[in-house]
């Protein structure tokens, strides 16, 4: 393959809680993988077409293996469902070379990580990460039930298990996580991660934000970004600024979707704003952000935007393409 994408074989598959399954990717013969580093994920060519990207939980010292988490979701456009259904022990999958846009901060003196459901792989990398480092940090993880709790043997087994709390949605209520009392106190040099379903980071963010911490304190990775009514949406330009070239981007249409039409071709991956492949700088004009990958100061600067999925708030965007 070439130096961004791979071929693996499907080692094992496990199920590790309803509706979780992990799915353990060795190198073909002859081949090795890349490094990678806590918070990684790999783009998973799923078959059937869809690219779908998952989060690496496995030790980042483990040089032979990927070791993803896959949700079941209801709300499946064929990616989790095809995992789950249709993949099995023996199959050979395309994927990418690990990429990072959640890393740890190298001058955190402490770490707190906060994993809501699934959201835990990126979280539990972290944790293997800081514990064989020796790091300070501690681990919340927050699930509906015991029952849909992934890798919770694993990390009961784990040198860092005093460190994890955990909190069921179905458990007696004392044990519940209470964040306003968690943020209430930013300290200098704590660095916050969260990963999750959106409802639960907003409430994380929110919180945080609302006690004062600092945005360079907050790191996060969304897996979907939120709905957003497009009833409103309305024509615009974009201008390519190598070229000088206008091309009209119906209401309908996405900025990508556009240019695709026109024969630009931008790389995209999610296409739901979150992974940040498709990030593109703004020369002119004024974005109307609709993603989950920038920052909120990264987004009022409003020179970089995720073509896949934002749109412009102005008549023409002049992009850097």
């Amino acid at each position: 393959m070439t130096g961004d994408t791979h071929l693996v074989k499907v080692a094992r598959k496990s199920v590790e809680a309803v509706d979780i399954a992990s799915f353990e990717l060795v190198a073909m013969e002859g081949e090795r993988l890349p490094a990678f580093a806590a918070g990684s994920h790999i783009d998973v060519h799923v078959p059937g077409g869809p690219v779908r990207q998952y989060s690496l939980c496995n030790d980042p010292a483990e040089s032979h293996r990927y070791l993803i988490g896959v949700l079941r979701d209801a709300a499946s456009r064929g990616g989790s469902s095809t995992m789950h259904d249709s993949v099995s022990e023996g199959d050979v999958l395309t994927v990418s070379s690990p990429k990072n846009h959640f890393s740890l901060a190298k001058a955190a003196q402490r770490s707190l990580l906060l994993a809501g459901g699934i959201g835990v792989t990126p979280i539990l990398c972290m944790a293997e990460r800081l514990a064989a480092t020796g790091a300070a940090f501690t681990m919340h993880y927050c699930t509906r039930s015991r029952e849909r709790t992934a890798f919770v043997d694993r990390i009961s087994a784990s040198s860092f298990a005093s460190q994890v709390c955990f909190h069921h949605d179905d458990a007696d209520p004392s044990q519940r996580l209470d964040l306003a009392s968690l943020l209430a106190t930013p300290v200098l040099g704590t660095h916050l991660y969260v990963c999750g379903p959106l409802g639960f980071m907003n409430a994380v963010l929110d919180a945080a934000r609302s006690s004062g911490w600092a945005e360079e304190q907050l790191h996060y990775e969304f897996f979907a970004a939120a709905a957003v009514s497009s009833d409103a949406d309305q024509n615009f330009e974009v201008q390519l600024a190598s070229s000088g070239r206008v091309i009209p981007v119906k209401k309908e249409q996405s900025i990508v979707q556009a240019l695709s039409a026109a024969g630009v071709e931008v790389p995209t991956s999610c296409e739901q704003g979150v992974c940040g492949t498709c990030l593109t700088r703004v020369l002119e004009g004024e974005p109307d952000h609709r993603d989950m990958y920038l920052t909120p100061e990264e987004q009022a600067r409003n020179d970089q935007m995720l073509v896949c999925c934002s749109r412009a708030s102005s008549a023409r965007l002049v992009l850097d393409l």
